[in-house]
């Protein structure tokens, strides 16, 4: 999947948080942070999670590449 989590890491940047923090505070597994790490699919469950613990929307932590994308 032409997925990315490039907004995610920024927002981490951003809020001065690393992936050690956000784990516990979202609630998630060490291995949805090694699949986010790897542009890899998760489980909607956990985005959710990770948008409610930062306080945006999913939509400011994933993204479809949209050169990647046939038409």
């Amino acid at each position: 999947m032409p997925i990315t989590y490039k907004k995610l890491w920024k927002l981490l940047i951003d809020k001065e948080m690393n992936k050690t923090q956000l784990r516990d505070a979202a609630g998630i597994s060490g291995n949805v942070i090694a699949k986010l790490g790897k542009n890899e699919p998760v489980a909607l469950e956990s985005l959710v999670k990770i948008a409610e613990t930062l306080g945006v929307d999913i939509g400011d932590i994933i993204s479809i590449e949209q050169s990647t994308i046939k038409k």
